[in-house]
């Protein structure tokens, strides 16, 4: 089962790497991670998706809160929160085929942010069902590069 982690750090040099180093020596896989300021410059955010049971998920726990930058961590798998992620993707479209692929765009409220001579950048953001729509969908038109951020979440409601 996957599961989100929202881990609050000391937003310095090296944290990322003691972090990573961490879930590389126990041999677990981050599905994703991505990290950023918080409203307080001093402290940032990570969102780590890991897959593992609830055993795996508690060693981690109990790994991370022995590292001294990590301020707060909350798996909040079974809460009630609003997820993103980025999605970058450069796919051919020669002339022939751009409306085809425009109309994709606009289905999904994605947005072109590049047109080259036979290529689009289209950029979208959404949970993972609807980044993943959206890959599939512009697969059939070549795909030269992708790039997404990994999902970034809050929980509802007031902040604890």
């Amino acid at each position: 089962m996957k599961h989100t982690l929202a881990v609050l750090v000391e937003n310095r040099p090296g944290v990322l790497a003691r972090i990573a180093g961490l879930f590389s020596r126990r041999g677990y896989n981050i599905e994703s991670l991505a990290v950023g300021q918080t409203e307080n410059p001093d402290i940032a955010r990570m969102t780590i998706v890991v897959d593992g049971d609830d055993r795996v998920i508690e060693q981690v726990s109990k790994q991370l809160h022995k590292l001294i930058d990590v301020i707060k961590l909350s798996d909040i798998t079974e809460e009630e929160y609003v997820d993103r992620e980025l999605l970058l993707v450069k796919v051919n479209a020669d002339p022939s085929v751009r409306g085809e692929i425009m109309q994709i765009v606009d289905i999904f409220r994605a947005r072109i942010v590049d047109i080259g001579r036979n290529t689009l950048i289209i950029e979208a953001t959404g949970d993972e069902g609807k980044i993943n729509a959206i890959e599939a969908s512009l697969r059939p038109f070549g795909i030269k590069e992708l790039v997404r951020t990994g999902k970034i979440a809050m929980v509802r409601g007031p902040k604890q």
